[in-house]
């Protein structure tokens, strides 16, 4: 949608200024700092009056929580690497931390615990507030922790592989640009167990989400298309693959969205790509006033061994809706049973400009009242749900969140996502509250997707998996 990535780069921007997305309520925003400050102020006093310091203090909790974006060539748009770099912007990591905006994050407190949740404590919090009002000092630097060695633009560790857009994509300054499509061909010779894997758009402003499916040899799907260039819905001649550029089911090897992070799997579990696949690369991309190319790269990581476990990317979706016009708090579910059992790994939620929040749900019958046809305040009658993760939906932060602990889930659990939408004109991310919006491809209309990650047997594909026994 024209120009509406600027708020993107916008948001970036104000970073400098602001480092973060202020909260909608600004009063607590000013409570969050004010505690904040009282905990700079005890820390202060619990030293015998010593100030923290760059080096011995901030820089490890920089490194640990903010480096993974605030580093040379990492999507915020100044590192943190050097006390040179980071002093200039002591008042503002004060002001972004006491109002816990960043490090971004999502997820409601206390329900569900998340392997990479980067959120600070108090007494972190406390510390940058002290430093910040001590005007920054900077300490001995032979105090800093052990550096960081970053894999050039990688968050992974040095990919063992880096496939490239064959040709890049020509975006033009303005207008809409329909979801493009580009098959490159991995040229493997044998089956190869992913560990990790890492998606860096060469045009990241431009990108409003992507998503890397594997397309094994022999596969039906976008047969026709073309290999090794760019290409939309529109341009395929063939009805069949026209249908395939809007609807796939095919094993998911990444999804990409700002904020979101890479896949990296424990040492038993892996993404399966097979011997001469291809890797079919959908991008969704926006305008933002300046032309360019895309040259999208995908790193990945091998496994040394094949896996106990294959990981596969589910999603529970739903794309028959219409939010009606000026509506504040528009529920959308989408709802289904496991196979088979699985191992659940983590979540990401998908919407657009109009998402509100965000939640994953197991459902259960009720020993008391098993459930009934109906619905009884958005639940099924009798229903017993417990809560898995419930997200206040940032639009242009969107992240996986991973569990601290996987969880086995039996065949037959019910899993829900629900999503709730904000068309009303309080919305300041809303294009047009008059509009009533359904689902499709371009930002001011809406999605509703649910992905997440599982762990089967390393012997089943997706296919197998969704075979009920």
């Amino acid at each position: 949608m024209t120009g509406r990535w600027h708020e993107l780069v916008a948001a970036m921007v104000i970073a400098v200024a602001v480092w973060g997305v202020a909260k909608s309520d600004s009063r607590t925003g000013r409570a969050r700092s004010s505690e904040a400050t009282r905990l700079s102020q005890r820390l202060t006093e619990r030293v015998g009056g010593n100030s923290p310091t760059f080096y011995r203090d901030v820089l490890p909790i920089l490194r640990g929580h903010c480096e993974i974006c605030h580093r040379a060539d990492g999507i915020a748009p100044m590192a943190f690497g050097s006390y040179e770099e980071t002093r200039a912007y002591a008042e503002a990591i004060r002001t972004a931390t006491g109002r816990r905006s960043m490090p971004p994050w999502f997820a409601v407190p206390g329900i569900g615990h998340f392997a990479n949740d980067p959120s600070l404590t108090a007494e972190q919090i406390a510390t940058l507030a002290a430093w910040a009002d001590a005007k920054a000092p900077k300490g001995d630097p032979r105090d800093a922790p052990a550096a960081v060695k970053w894999a050039e633009s990688w968050t992974i560790p040095q990919p063992d592989l880096v496939i490239r857009m064959v040709k890049g994509v020509a975006l033009p300054a303005s207008g809409n640009v329909d979801y493009t499509y580009e098959i490159v061909p991995t040229h493997f010779a044998e089956d190869r167990w992913v560990q990790s894997v890492e998606v860096l758009p060469s045009l990241r402003a431009n990108v409003h989400h992507a998503v890397v499916y594997v397309r094994p040899p022999g596969s039906s799907w976008l047969r026709h298309a073309p290999v090794g260039a760019p290409f939309t819905a529109d341009t395929l001649s063939d009805p069949e693959d026209r249908r395939g550029a809007h609807w796939t089911d095919a094993d998911v090897l990444l999804v990409y969205a700002p904020g979101s992070s890479p896949d990296e799997w424990p040492a038993k579990m892996a993404k399966f790509v097979p011997a001469g696949a291809d890797l079919v690369i959908q991008m969704h991309y926006t305008t933002n006033g300046h032309a360019g190319i895309d040259e999208t790269r995908v790193g990945m990581t091998f496994a040394k061994k094949a896996p106990v476990q294959r990981v596969l990317t589910l999603q529970l979706t739903n794309d028959h809706f219409v939010i009606p016009p000026g509506v504040p708090d528009y529920r959308v579910e989408a709802r289904g049973t496991l196979p088979n059992d699985a191992l659940l790994l983590s979540f990401f939620p998908h919407m657009h400009l109009r998402g509100k929040r965000f939640e994953y749900n197991i459902v259960r019958a009720s020993e008391k009242s098993p459930p009934v046809d109906g619905f009884a305040g958005g639940q099924k009658a009798g229903a017993e749900v417990e809560t898995l993760l419930r997200v206040n939906y940032h639009f242009h932060w969107q992240m996986s969140y991973r569990l601290a602990e996987p969880r086995l889930l039996k065949a037959g659990t019910e899993l829900q996502a629900i999503a709730w939408y904000d068309n009303s004109r309080e919305n300041p991310h809303n294009p047009d509250p008059d509009a009533a919006v359904r689902w499709g491809d371009q930002t001011y209309d809406e999605m509703m997707a649910g992905f997440f990650d599982v762990a089967v047997a390393a012997s089943l594909d997706k296919k197998s998996y969704f075979v009920r026994h």
